[in-house]
């Protein structure tokens, strides 16, 4: 697991941008990334071994209100990230939510971020708690967190998602 000096490093040599705030983001040993847009669920996806059949499970923005907040049910939903990242040949990543989530009864579902991925990720966003969970936009909501891969990591990221959201 990389510190916060290895990740400035990182950061400086383009490892995220489009952060709101990054010096606020850095933390110890993680990179925090924040809410970019929220999404419902309208219809259901497939998943077969090979991914020729692969659908993903069309979704709705669900817009913020005019002081940017949304009220989210419990339920799933699917969020963005404002922060385009890019995986260094060499590393891996995992994402895990911060701990103020799973205080109010929500927590972040995630994947394996691939050396070599390059895109505005999106996550799981699941809301357990019976009340429901208001987020407001930019919220600090995941820790993404690096790692070195061991000798012979050579290979990269060169799947569908490559890019995604990337203007």
């Amino acid at each position: 697991m990389l510190s916060k000096t290895t990740l400035k490093k990182l950061v400086e040599d383009g490892l995220i941008r489009d952060a709101p705030n990054i010096a606020l983001q850095l933390q110890p040993n993680g990179v925090e990334l924040t809410l970019s847009s929220v999404e419902r669920f309208t219809g259901v996806g497939r998943l077969a071994f090979d991914n020729s059949e692969r659908i993903n499970a069309p979704t709705e923005s669900i817009p913020f209100d005019e002081d940017g907040w949304v009220y989210l049910p419990q339920g799933a939903y699917v969020v963005r990230f404002n922060e385009v990242v890019s995986i260094p040949r060499g590393y891996g990543a995992l994402a895990k939510p911060r701990s103020s989530l799973l205080r109010s009864g929500a927590t972040l579902h995630t994947a394996v971020w691939d050396a070599g991925y390059v895109g505005r990720g999106m996550s799981l966003l699941m809301v357990y708690n019976p009340h429901g969970f208001w987020l407001k936009r930019n919220a600090r909501i995941v820790q993404l967190v690096l790692f070195v891969l061991d000798e012979g990591a050579d290979e990269v990221y060169r799947g569908e998602y490559l890019g995604e959201g990337v203007e």
